[in-house]
C-alpha cells in the first residue's frame, strides 16, 4: 500500500490549494479514504472523509463550507479541495487509509497559510 500527497504549499489568507493523494496496492474503490493534519505538539486531527463509492462524505467542523473532500476511483486518487484558507490551517496534510486492518499514511504534504 502506497499513499503519496502532493499540492501542498505557502498561500494567502483566504485563498486555496487543493491536495492529491495517490493511491496503489490496493483495491482504492473498496476503501473509505481520509485526510488528516497535524500541527507541532498537537495530536493528529480528522480533517474529512469519503466513503469508497463517494456517496458519504464527513467533515471536521472547523473545515465545514470551506474544505471540499472527493475521489476519482479510476484514477485511484482523493482529493482535498480546501478555500478560505485561514492561518490556523497551516499543518502536514495526510492521506489516511485502513487496509486489510492496518493503518496506512502518506508521508504528508506541508499547507502554510502566512501572508
Amino acid at each position: 500500500v502506497q499513499l503519496v500527497e502532493s499540492g501542498g504549499g505557502l498561500v494567502q489568507p483566504g485563498g486555496s490549494l487543493r491536495l492529491s493523494c495517490a493511491a496503489s496496492g490496493f483495491t482504492f474503490s473498496s476503501y473509505h479514504m481520509r485526510w488528516y493534519r497535524q500541527t507541532p505538539g498537537k495530536e493528529r486531527e480528522l480533517v474529512a472523509q469519503i466513503s469508497s463509492g463517494a456517496g458519504y462524505t464527513q467533515y471536521a467542523d472547523f473545515v465545514k463550507g470551506r474544505f471540499i473532500i472527493s475521489r476519482d476511483n479510476a484514477k485511484n486518487t482523493v482529493v482535498l479541495q480546501m478555500n478560505s484558507l485561514k492561518p490556523d490551517d497551516t499543518a502536514v496534510y495526510y492521506c489516511y487509509a485502513k487496509v486489510w486492518g492496518l493503518d496506512y499514511w502518506g508521508q504528508g504534504t506541508v499547507v502554510t497559510v502566512s501572508s
